[in-house]
């Protein structure tokens, strides 16, 4: 049920080369710099794109575009209002709420996990400080969730995605594990930077730590109501929730080749379905200023660097830009960051559930801003060619 990092990062880098992934059939356009022509192509689903369905829409310049494709698996049309699996776009809703909590004077980025967790971390192990803002910028040196665990088969993975896992149960599987070695840090902290969701399940301890409520609760409080998120739903703890109807159907394959429509998954804490509509209005309230303080909100936009003022090496050069800067961290508190052709950039977040990947992107000034959400009908982790489509209809030059 749960990604690892690298199969998130498949999906997340090729995003930083495609920007967004994403699929539509019909759509509607008023903006002539919007070509609706390329975009209802870059959106038509292909056999080898390894989806079943998509849902897309593109705002450049106050113009609007959106679309729609599929269902290929049941032949039903799929809706523009549709709801979707986040994965890891949930993420920069969890930095929303430490640093919500950091202007509040309730937690400080720069003390440590130790000093908040005492105990959490094993001190053989786990000799260096590992402050609050290396978690949410991935610069922690923590091990991955689960990390060392055998792989598991597509029906292994179909049958437990009904599981649903606390913070706490995913910290002790990962730092306590039965039946083989117990993992350390992967590097001394904040001198590389690595995709690390581990991180994010400790920050999410933190906050239910700090104060004294269900993660559930303070993002529904801090970021969902306050900007009118009405349609999106945290999972219920400790229980497998449906995707909300209507929705975009999203399928695994068994062992022997069938597909299976994974609307009902366990999952974790910060696990929650959404919109495309839903989730442009967060995007759009994280960069104008109704979430975050000035001083927060640089948090956002901040890539680590070393003493040298550079940006801190990352630690598969792979997974983070592309060209002079390749190998060079591209995350900052909760968002990365992806050059656009024309020298401009877009931040955002890509997500990974099974059955589902998803992307939100913006530019700071809002100008331009992009959503997608695909539903897979293969186990093929890698991002989908559609993506790579819809970003050079959208943004290409």
């Amino acid at each position: 049920m749960h990604r690892s990092s690298a199969r998130f990062l498949a999906a997340a880098t090729t995003a930083a080369v495609l920007l967004i992934s994403t699929p539509a059939q019909a759509a509607t356009s008023t903006s002539p710099d919007l070509n609706r022509t390329a975009l209802n192509e870059a959106i038509r689903l292909r056999p080898s794109d390894g989806a079943a369905g998509a849902i897309a829409e593109v705002h450049k310049d106050g113009q609007s575009w959106r679309g729609t494709d599929g269902d290929l698996v049941t032949g039903k049309r799929i809706r523009s209002d549709a709801h979707f699996r986040i994965g890891s776009i949930a993420k920069p809703m969890e930095a929303v709420i430490l640093l919500q909590l950091s202007a509040e004077g309730r937690v400080n980025l720069d003390r440590s996990v130790q000093h908040y967790l005492p105990h959490l971390l094993p001190k053989k192990r786990f000799k260096e400080p590992i402050t609050v803002r290396q978690l949410l910028n991935h610069t922690s040196g923590l091990p991955q969730d689960f990390e060392g665990a055998p792989a598991t088969t597509p029906d292994q993975a179909l049958d437990r995605r009904f599981d649903y896992l606390t913070f706490d149960q995913v910290i002790r599987q990962t730092l306590h594990p039965k039946g083989r070695p117990a993992p350390g840090p992967r590097f001394s902290p904040g001198t590389k930077q690595e995709y690390n969701s581990f991180g994010y399940r400790i920050a999410g301890k933190l906050i239910e730590h700090i104060t004294g409520h269900s993660y559930q609760y303070e993002v529904t409080e801090r970021v969902l109501k306050p900007l009118r998120m009405y349609e999106t739903v945290p999972h219920v703890a400790g229980h497998s929730t449906p995707v909300p109807r209507p929705y975009l159907p999203g399928y695994l394959p068994r062992n022997n080749g069938d597909l299976v429509d994974v609307n009902v998954q366990g999952g974790l804490p910060a696990s929650m379905t959404s919109t495309t509509g839903d989730l442009d209005r967060f995007i759009t309230g994280l960069f104008d200023g109704s979430l975050l303080r000035p001083a927060q909100a640089a948090e956002l936009f901040a890539i680590p660097r070393g003493i040298d003022g550079k940006p801190l090496p990352y630690a598969n050069e792979s997974n983070c830009n592309m060209g002079p800067a390749k190998g060079t961290a591209c995350f900052s508190v909760g968002l990365m960051y992806v050059p656009l052709p024309d020298g401009s950039t877009l931040w955002g977040k890509t997500g990974s559930d099974p059955g589902y990947r998803s992307g939100v992107f913006a530019t700071r000034d809002l100008h331009r801003r992009a959503v997608y959400a695909l539903g897979t009908s293969s186990a093929d982790n890698q991002a989908p060619a559609v993506g790579l489509r819809l970003a050079q209809a959208a943004f290409g030059e």
